[in-house]
């Protein structure tokens, strides 16, 4: 990789959306695709952030997302994917997110938000492969869930990663459910690592604490 994209200065290419309701869809220009391409089921955003220690607001979250580059072939893909920096050389608590082509990586968004997402977290040393395992799996409509799947997001963290996929209707337990075996599969995981699932909507409820006997120690991989 003699050339890398420089997380710190992407620039927000948004377009016209409207900042002040994330809940609407991300209104871009088609994706240009040469005859002699090999398009991709979906057109694919590949997004960074990187957030501040603490608690941050939605909208703040939503000013610091930046849009590196969109594709619908695989030629497009690997031209951003082979001059881009893998997830752990990112800083602490910056993100990559790759979700279909008009969505954005936001809960509020209207395809996310009767959602949810499954959540890996990881060990350190492993998002690299896991990462790449997974959105390589992703376009290649490997979760064979039809339109479920809205994106993945990796993430970094001081002590360990995140890897998580997030699809549009937490409802569906059939769909979940074989996201989740097929998120398995494609990581790798051994059958004792946890992998939890939480819908958009528990966002908007207060948080539940348990006691230290009510809850179970979570495994990382």
């Amino acid at each position: 990789m003699s050339e890398q994209y420089d997380t710190s200065k992407l620039s927000d290419e948004s377009g016209d959306e409207d900042t002040n309701n994330q809940s609407h869809k991300l209104r871009l220009p088609p994706i240009e695709i040469s005859p002699n391409e090999n398009r991709l089921q979906y057109g694919y955003a590949l997004w960074y952030s990187r957030r501040s220690i603490g608690k941050q607001s939605d909208r703040r979250f939503a000013e610091n997302l930046k849009l590196i580059g969109r594709f619908a072939t695989v030629e497009q893909f690997w031209a951003i994917y082979s001059h881009l920096v893998r997830p752990s050389e990112l800083m602490t608590y910056a993100d990559f997110h790759l979700f279909k082509n008009g969505i954005k990586p936001m809960w509020e968004d209207v395809a996310n938000r009767q959602g949810g997402r499954w959540a890996v977290t990881l060990r350190k040393g492993l998002v690299d492969r896991c990462w790449e395992n997974l959105i390589l799996a992703m376009m290649g409509e490997q979760f064979m869930v039809g339109e479920e799947i809205c994106g993945a997001v990796a993430s970094i963290r001081f002590q360990e990663d995140k890897i998580c996929v997030w699809n549009k209707t937490s409802s569906d337990t059939a769909t979940t459910g074989r996201i989740k075996e097929t998120l398995r599969r494609v990581l790798q995981l051994p059958a004792d690592v946890s992998m939890d699932y939480k819908p958009h909507n528990d966002r908007l409820k207060p948080p539940i604490i348990k006691s230290q006997s009510e809850g179970a120690v979570k495994s990382t991989f």
